[in-house]
This record gives C-alpha cells, sequence and structure tokens, in this order.
C-alpha cells in the first residue's frame, strides 16, 4: 500500500520573505496539489510531515529560526491545506521518521510504498528518503514534487534518492497513473 508524505510544505520556507524562503517550492504547490487530489479520491493516505521547532532549538544554530512551534510560519501553505483524514506528524530534525511517530503509523496503515514530495530535495526529503530505505521501505519521488534551492543541489539529491537509497525518480504523470 501507497502514502503520499507532503514534507516542510510550510509557511517559513514558501511565502514571500520567509525565514528560509525556498522560491523554487512555490513552483512545486499545483503539481502536489493535483497528486494529492488523486490520492484523495483513491483513498491513498496522506501525511504531512512538518518542521516545528522549540523556541531555542538546535537547529537555530545552523539555521536562521524557522517554524517553531505555534506559529503561522509552522503551518502548511493554504493552497496545501491538510483535509479531514490526513496525518500530520510534526518533526524537529531534518528526518520524518527520526523521534517521530511515522514509522509506526505507516506500520498500522500498511504502507510499504511512499511517495516523497516537498522540500527541500537535498536536505528533509533526502534524510527522510535515507531513513524510509533503512526501514525497509520503497520510495518513489516525482520529480516535479520536490524543489529547493537551485538545481547543483536538486539534482545531487535526487541523484543520492536514485543511487544510494533506490528510490524510484519518476515523473508525476507517471506516478499518477500508478495510484
Amino acid at each position: 500500500m501507497k502514502a503520499i508524505l507532503v514534507i516542510d510544505m510550510l509557511n517559513d520556507f514558501l511565502l514571500e520573505g520567509a525565514p528560509l524562503e525556498l522560491p523554487e517550492g512555490r513552483k512545486i504547490i499545483p503539481n502536489i496539489k493535483r497528486l494529492l487530489e488523486e490520492a484523495r479520491k483513491k483513498k491513498i493516505p496522506i501525511i504531512y510531515i512538518c518542521d516545528s521547532h522549540l523556541e531555542n532549538d538546535a537547529e537555530f544554530k545552523i539555521w536562521p529560526k524557522h517554524c517553531v512551534k505555534g506559529t503561522k510560519g509552522a503551518e502548511v501553505v493554504d493552497e496545501l491545506k491538510p483535509q479531514p483524514g490526513d496525518i500530520i506528524i510534526e518533526k524537529r530534525r531534518y528526518s520524518g521518521f527520526f523521534q517521530t511517530s511515522l514509522d509506526l503509523t505507516l506500520r498500522e496503515l500498511g504502507v510499504d510504498t511512499l511517495i516523497l514530495t516537498g522540500v527541500a530535495t537535498n536536505i528533509c526529503v533526502l534524510h527522510t528518503a535515507a531513513d524510509a530505505y533503512f526501514l525497509g521501505y520503497k520510495i518513489i519521488v516525482p520529480e516535479e514534487c520536490v524543489a529547493t534551492i537551485d538545481e547543483k543541489a536538486q539534482q545531487y539529491g535526487l541523484e543520492h534518492m536514485k543511487n544510494v537509497l533506490n528510490a524510484e525518480i519518476k515523473k508525476l504523470d507517471d506516478v499518477l497513473k500508478e495510484l
């Protein structure tokens, strides 16, 4: 069984002027929306993986303060708001699996294949993919549904997931046909 992971499609990454703004991330919103609409029709679980940091989180030694729990910046962008029945998993580190209930949730749902979407391809998507691989999940990444800061980082993330983590990097239309 498949599940869609929507990783960090949050205001503090996507809104203009946000602390960790990824302008390329705004371009993938319509693609993810299309995927989610189709997944909902087919009753495929949708899980939002959301940065949700403490006020003085250790990560802020590396990155500007962002996605503080309970703030507008930590909310999913309006265009992709979770719907009833969707699941939200908060995380404090790059991987959606690290010290969260994601693995348990997926196993309870009977999921063995993950379709990864979101930002940043070379950071949170990649680290979530790595943990998914180590936990035995099949990984699919629709390339038009992930983004990061520049083309070099994008290609690094995609190639690493494909060549090291055995992820299938596919076109969105192909993923939609296989749902």
